[in-house]
């Protein structure tokens, strides 16, 4: 534990940081063009509520609820030169579905301090946040719908209206942030994440939040050179830690970017299997080729003690380019942790290039057959999209269809939602926003999981565009 003179001298050092990387931020200029804040990725500059809205085809009776995406959409204009994808403010994109209607579309700002004046509305309550409008996820746990973020910024509740409510750093306990992925593990309702902070590069924690809403565990995990976490997974006995090689960097966080984390080859790539109760020094460290991920699909326990997790690996990750992810090559793969050998074996599932993986989410730490996926551009793209197919893989087949929107439209990441409680594992919709990019609108999509080539079951057109976002989830409601 460091003394209060250490502290402070740590504390006056980081100040002094911070405001060196404060005026490079808002004073480097570039030539080049940056591709987030133009084109598909123009932001927004209002907040609408559309409730006449045109529905093709027919809204199954069944979704009762509501489909929330996050994403970045800066408030204020940047600076282009220092402007990251990740870096902008959260926005909101919500479709309201009820007795086979589409009641509503609206898109909201998460409220930061600086918003909530911009706006003349009071300041949102709650503790002060290193990133105080959460921009990568907007998940239901504990009763509540959450905006997250990881690096250090807290959860910011917000309504079924997508209002922002609170900060929140739950008592405490989550005073240096939470995660932009945490996963509810369906046989036990309980929340675990991995959370880090920037300015903590020798720890990780494991966290547990109860099905109220409670945390109960937030287990330190030593690391070092300030990893960057992006998501985690579970298994029955285990919680699965990702410390790979992209690392938090000085020099570009002195130079102004926003985004200061880069691929570090000098890091040791290494998958951790951390025992659900276990202390952070318990974890099982095993080797791995460096690589990155940012997303796993899922991850279950084998017969003779090993865990499979399949995810979307790429070569590389931030190797080059201050503006947004840029890679040499990506894969949905198959890897094998050995805690015995300590080890991972990585087979490869799909060579395509593709990302947010996601499965029937009832199936999450357990055996599961069926994962969907976004393609992307075969030979890299400046805005990370561009590919307009959807994959759905079956993991026992080992078989791939494809839907393909069409030349021009822009899918995100797609959500499998159950036709019911009792649905076998691919019964069931897929959700998600898709762009037309030359007629300027935004088309809310219905698929049927069984007939995943096939038309959609309905089209719920919006009239304008939605930026590609990053991640989103359904919340039932009644």
């Amino acid at each position: 534990m460091s003394s209060p003179v250490e502290a402070a001298i740590r504390g006056a050092v980081t100040k002094g940081i911070m405001g060196v990387a404060h005026f490079n931020r808002a004073h480097r200029k570039s030539s080049k063009q940056n591709p987030y804040l133009t084109g598909i990725h123009t932001p927004l500059t209002a907040e609408q509520t559309i409730t006449d809205l045109k529905v093709t085809g027919t809204i199954p009776p069944a979704l009762n609820g509501l489909y929330l995406r996050n994403g970045p959409n800066p408030f204020e204009a940047p600076n282009p030169a220092t402007h990251h994808w990740f870096s902008g403010d959260g926005m909101l994109h919500g479709m309201r579905l009820q007795n086979g209607e589409a009641l509503w579309y609206r898109n909201r700002w998460v409220r930061s301090t600086a918003i909530n004046a911009a706006l003349g509305e009071p300041a949102t309550p709650g503790p002060k946040s290193s990133f105080e409008s959460p921009n990568t996820n907007v998940v239901a746990f504990g009763g509540k719908i959450w905006a997250l973020v990881e690096a250090g910024g807290l959860p910011v509740e917000v309504s079924d209206l997508l209002e922002t409510r609170t900060r929140s750093d739950f008592e405490g306990l989550l005073s240096k942030g939470f995660a932009a992925h945490p996963h509810l593990d369906p046989l036990t309702g309980e929340t675990h994440a991995i959370c880090y902070n920037a300015m903590e590069p020798a720890t990780i924690w494991h966290t547990v939040i109860t099905a109220d809403g409670a945390v109960r565990r937030h287990e330190p995990i030593s690391v070092q050179d300030g990893p960057s976490i992006h998501d985690c997974m579970i298994t029955k006995n285990y919680v699965i830690v990702m410390d790979l090689p992209v690392t938090f960097s000085m020099p570009a966080l002195i130079a102004g970017d926003s985004f200061p984390y880069r691929w570090n080859p000098k890091h040791a790539a290494r998958i951790g299997l951390l025992p659900r109760e276990g202390r952070g020094d318990e974890i099982i460290w095993c080797s791995v080729e460096p690589c990155y991920i940012f997303h796993p699909a899922n991850a279950f326990e084998t017969d003779d003690g090993k865990v499979v997790m399949d995810a979307c690996v790429h070569t590389d990750m931030f190797a080059d380019g201050h503006f947004g992810p840029n890679t040499s090559s990506t894969a949905f793969e198959s890897l094998e942790i050995d805690p015995v050998a300590r080890r991972v074996t990585r087979t490869v599932i799909d060579a395509s290039p593709q990302e947010f993986p996601r499965p029937d989410e009832r199936r999450l730490g357990q055996p599961y057959r069926y994962a969907y996926t976004l393609a992307l551009p075969a030979h890299g793209d400046p805005g990370f999209v561009g590919d307009p197919r959807l994959f759905k893989h079956d993991l026992g087949a080992r078989t791939r269809e494809v839907h393909d929107f069409g030349e021009g439209h822009m899918p995100g990441e797609f959500v499998f939602v159950p036709a019911h409680a009792t649905a076998e594992e691919d019964e069931g919709w897929l959700i998600g926003y898709v762009a037309d990019i030359a007629r300027g609108t935004t088309d809310f999509v219905i698929l049927d999981a069984r007939n995943f080539a096939g038309p959609p079951v309905a089209t719920i057109t919006i009239p304008g565009r939605i930026p590609p976002g990053f991640h989103g989830n359904w919340v039932a409601l009644p």
